[in-house]
């Protein structure tokens, strides 16, 4: 008989599935085994949740969040061209140039932008696109390694299974026919025992 080197719970390719009814029972009997909180507290040998301390303004943002406020994050009003409400107002006059000359350098970088995306921004993203086509099919090629690797193992798996198939049935018959000797020579013992009884 070989040496066993490895050990299966089950034996997926010999075994036959479990029938409802067994199923149930088996379900059961987890169900039996639980207690009541098994399911709803963790496990004792867990680690504790650390308490979480987020910085006042991540607070704020989920508070906002949670308050469902809509989001204003970029303020476009001081790209708007500025009308001074008092013309007679140097202060105001020079602050109104000041938004001028900044909303000039604005609209210049933004223009200076487009057009540098105009010029390189169709080989750019073709370019990327092409990276990005090129993990893709890295992704598969790994994807299918993997799977022929796993359907090698399963079907090495199932070929260790079904080579020693006989073997098991065999002895998995052995084993019924000595459990039965047992049984009968238990019997046996019992009726000599009451024979024994019978004579004293």
């Amino acid at each position: 008989m070989p040496l066993m080197i490895e050990s299966y719970d089950s034996l997926p390719y010999i075994d036959a599935p479990p029938t409802t009814s067994e199923r149930a029972a088996i379900e059961a009997l987890i169900i039996a085994e639980l207690g009541p909180t098994d399911t709803s507290t963790p496990h004792p040998q867990l680690p504790t949740l650390p308490s979480l301390n987020f910085t006042p303004l991540t607070q704020a943002e989920l508070d906002r969040v949670s308050a469902q406020i809509p989001l204003t994050a970029i303020d476009l009003s001081r790209y708007e061209a500025p009308s001074p409400s008092d013309t007679s107002d140097s202060a105001a006059q020079r602050q109104a140039l000041q938004t001028a000359y900044t909303l000039a350098g604005h609209l210049s970088i933004r223009h200076k932008n487009l057009a540098l995306l105009e010029q390189f921004g169709k080989n750019a993203w073709v370019i990327h696109c092409s990276q990005l086509e090129e993990i893709l099919r890295g992704l598969e090629r790994e994807l299918a390694e993997m799977q022929a690797e796993t359907e090698a193992v399963n079907r090495a798996r199932k070929a260790a299974q079904e080579g020693v198939r006989a073997q098991l049935e065999g002895l998995e018959a052995a084993w019924r026919e000595g459990v039965g000797r047992i049984v009968e020579v238990e019997l046996a013992v019992e009726g000599l025992r009451r024979k024994i009884r019978g004579l004293n």
